[in-house]
């Protein structure tokens, strides 16, 4: 990320370097020549690589920090994640933010400068804000004013928290869950998803992130064939839903809670709303076939061709007792996808993803049209809470 220093001799204190964050009244951080990458108050970062107390009346409101390969790279000079922190977690330096409300008014300030950083990085870790509980997160989330994503036609199992905050996935610890952007295999997907650290795990768990474009440049540079193939013929996928939430399957959602009613008839109304056919089999499961979908689409936003889909989540997550991969996912037309380009895919996405460690109180703000993400298998505990917004 580019930034412009402040200007020698203007009041920085000793060993540190200033980096404008957004409109200020702070007359200092108004001065012609200072870029902004519109993100609160002024940033002051040791230049020595440690850390000082701030003099005061210097405090800053929000800095970047960065974190080791894998848990942060660096694409085309823009880091992925962008990560936020009031403080850098420096216990000399007094918090920005004391309470929630402080984090919550700064969101309504500063939305329209965050959401361009989002678009500009993918996803944004907020780190070491007080969001203690999942309230404070539900509040945090609120703070951007994005209008809910009800959970309806999704494959996970998840148990409503508060407000609009899920558990993120009630897959067994030794599951991993594969790539995948959100509601992919829905018409109406989220826009932009939050993530947040409840209990952080006390190995594995991380919740890993790509980037969309990313895979889509490589796999065209590695099988442009199978690229073409999918923006030709589209995806469809098949699944069936459990009578009742299977909670020893990673796509255990019973049709049920899928679409929010145990009345049948009410059930083929709301799923035949997604899906172009469903069949009642003989058990009570409930079979549903999507439309042909795209795989590869178009961020209008960037003009990017973007991966997105859940071809890799389908062919090696959905496999329980009642689905198969082979059947699961396949082109628009029927045919069925090749074994040995799977492992294709799965290595890029493997190669170019960021695995950052979960810390209790970590919010990650991932834009779903960019980013695609998993998770890791994990030794418990862990608790991973998340909220869907149009």
């Amino acid at each position: 990320m580019d930034h412009n220093p402040w200007p020698p001799n203007e009041g920085i204190p000793e060993g540190y370097t200033c980096y404008q964050m957004g409109n200020l009244s702070n007359g200092k951080c108004k001065m012609k020549g200072l870029s902004s990458t519109g993100l609160g108050s002024p940033l002051l970062v040791s230049s020595t690589g440690g850390h000082k107390k701030m003099p005061e009346g210097k405090q800053s409101s929000v800095r970047e920090i960065n974190l080791p390969v894998p848990e942060q790279k660096t694409f085309d000079g823009t880091s992925f994640p962008l990560i936020l922190s009031p403080n850098h977690g420096v216990e000399e330096i007094q918090p920005t933010f004391n309470s929630t409300l402080a984090v919550v008014e700064w969101i309504q300030s500063e939305k329209s400068n965050i959401e361009n950083q989002l678009l500009k990085h993918g996803a944004i870790l907020f780190r070491d804000f007080p969001v203690n509980c999942p309230l404070d997160f539900d509040n945090f989330v609120k703070a951007f004013g994005y209008e809910p994503l009800p959970y309806v036609g999704g494959a996970a199992p998840r148990t409503l928290v508060v407000g609009n905050v899920f558990t993120s996935n009630e897959a067994p610890p030794d599951t991993l869950i594969p790539f995948h952007h959100e509601m992919a295999q829905v018409p109406n997907y989220p826009s932009v998803l939050f993530f947040y650290c409840d209990n952080a795990p006390k190995e594995g768990g991380q919740t890993p992130l790509v980037l969309s474009n990313l895979v889509y440049q490589k796999m065209l540079e590695l099988n442009s064939g199978f690229v073409n193939t999918l923006k030709e013929k589209g995806v469809k996928y098949t699944r069936v839903l459990p009578n009742g939430d299977d909670p020893t399957s990673p796509i255990g959602r019973g049709w049920q809670s899928t679409y929010g009613t145990p009345d049948k008839d009410e059930a083929e109304k709301k799923a035949l709303e997604l899906v172009e056919s469903i069949e009642w089999l003989e058990d009570g499961c409930l079979k549903t076939v999507t439309r042909v979908l795209p795989a590869i689409r178009e961020d209008p936003r960037t003009g990017k061709e973007m991966w997105f889909n859940s071809v890799i989540a389908v062919y090696r997550g959905w496999k329980d007792s009642r689905n198969s991969p082979e059947t699961s996912i396949t082109f628009g037309d029927g045919s069925p996808m090749d074994p040995k380009v799977m492992d294709v895919l799965e290595n890029v996405l493997n190669e170019l993803a960021v695995d950052f460690i979960w810390k209790k109180g970590d919010v990650v703000m991932v834009d779903n049209r960019q980013a695609l993400h998993g998770r890791r298998s994990f030794v418990p505990p862990r608790r991973i809470l998340a909220s869907l917004c149009k």
